[in-house]
């Protein structure tokens, strides 16, 4: 990788990193007048919408073949992790959230060996059960401590992470001849429309939007979430799968959890020793995982 090429990948990951760890808070201003199904559905169909004239435009380079793996990059990506993260912060503080996202680089790795042909060594194997023990800490900590009680909300986020996974190595390896801007904008105009019809007719949407109190400030957070943390954050995201390598991509939650922590103490969140012992062990599992630079 050149020079200048190097520089623009860190830019546009510290980037990401600035978006998406801001993202855990919106969805918080979102569940406090909307469901989490309304945030989720809400979030996809604002994304989608925005990017339609581009998803337009980009319809005459799809070809037969890409169809199934844009709507795979379209549910894995999108769609089942912005209803999995909503739902887990109905019961998991924005940052805990924020921290168990940075689990994507380790699923990325092993999906990527399982799956993609990656090669994977000792060091690699220790990152993965370094970052399995300090999910296992949050989950913890996030229960007050008590193993009896574990808050099992944190697995929405494991499984959004094993999504995101999915997704990277998909983009990278069996897409490669697309833009980012058109999986992102045809993949999100896949799924569009189930998202807006849930929204419509499963849920009570328009109604609260009309008479809850606050309503229009959840609306607009939400909004700003599909608008930048979806749309227009995917196509940076996907340009910067093709330009490096999945696993650097996915560093990109090395920083996220720094934002997502930073806004949850500013919103009031009360974070205990195991959510910073286990945002360490996933950072370093991560660390340890992380065989490849951009190149």
């Amino acid at each position: 990788m050149s020079e200048n090429k190097n520089l623009l990948a860190w830019v546009m990951l510290i980037g990401l990193a600035l978006i998406w760890g801001s993202s855990f808070i919106l969805i918080k201003r979102g569940l406090d007048v909307y469901g989490p199904g309304e945030v989720g559905a809400l979030r996809i169909a604002s994304a989608s919408i925005f990017l339609l004239p581009f998803a337009i435009r980009g319809l005459k380079d799809i070809k037969k073949h890409h169809w199934i793996l844009l709507v795979c990059v379209g549910l894995f990506g999108s769609l089942l992790p912005a209803f999995l993260f909503a739902k887990a912060q109905t019961e998991l503080p924005s940052s805990v959230a924020g921290i168990l996202n940075a689990l994507t680089p380790l699923f990325t790795m092993l999906l990527g060996v399982l799956f993609f042909s990656q090669k994977i060594g000792l060091k690699t194997v220790i990152g993965l059960l370094t970052g399995f023990i300090g999910t296992v800490f949050l989950i913890v900590a996030s229960s007050g401590g008590s193993m009896s009680d574990l808050n099992y909300y944190g697995l929405y986020v494991v499984l959004a992470t094993i999504f995101y996974g999915a997704n990277l190595n998909l983009i990278k390896y069996k897409i490669p001849d697309l833009r980012a801007r058109t999986i992102t904008s045809i993949s999100l105009l896949i799924v569009g429309p189930a998202a807006v019809s849930y929204l419509l007719f499963a849920t009570d949407f328009i109604n609260t939007s009309f008479t809850v109190d606050g309503a229009w400030l959840s609306l607009a957070a939400v909004v700003t979430l599909g608008v930048l943390g979806t749309a227009i954050a995917l196509i940076i995201f996907n340009q910067l799968v093709k330009i490096t390598s999945p696993i650097f991509t996915s560093s990109v939650t090395y920083i996220i959890p720094i934002i997502a922590v930073g806004w949850g103490l500013i919103d009031g969140e009360q974070l205990v020793l195991g959510h910073y012992f286990g945002m360490v062990l996933i950072i370093f599992g991560i660390y340890l995982s992380r065989t490849r630079t951009p190149k």
